[in-house]
């Protein structure tokens, strides 16, 4: 692995399993502890580590994609999206992994995950808006 890629990845490890970060987050996050990375490297680096199983990427319509740690007990959980600011919080719920077991059952399909976005606004920008 190269030194950059190990570094975007340690960066992960360090911020722990729940950290959501997009690319330019990642790039900005490098470049304040000194380390030069083009932006370009970023994005191919965090969809190589994807690929490779060592990060998660989300697809969250209003803030875009973001990257998580990929941690092999905490893979069945689901994120609520402030659709203002981007804030992404984590929870999980055993009837969403049901209903997509029993969905996957009913149409044939071999289940791979489970995994749920709602979208919402948060307090502190419900809290901004008044």
């Amino acid at each position: 692995m190269t030194p950059q890629r190990q570094r975007v990845l340690d960066l992960f490890r360090e911020r722990g399993s729940g950290c959501h970060l997009s690319a330019e987050e990642v790039h900005q996050q490098l470049s304040q502890q000194k380390l030069k990375v083009s932006l370009a490297t970023v994005y191919r680096t965090l969809r190589l580590l994807a690929d490779m199983g060592f990060l998660q990427e989300l697809e969250l319509t209003e803030s875009g994609r973001r990257f998580e740690l990929a941690v092999a007990d905490h893979r069945d959980h689901h994120h609520i999206v402030c659709v203002r600011c981007g804030r992404t919080e984590e929870f999980e719920s055993e009837p969403v992994l049901q209903a997509g077991a029993e969905a996957s059952q009913r149409f044939g399909f071999e289940l791979l995950e489970s995994s749920l976005n709602v979208r919402g606004i948060c307090s502190t920008c419900q809290a901004s808006r008044s």
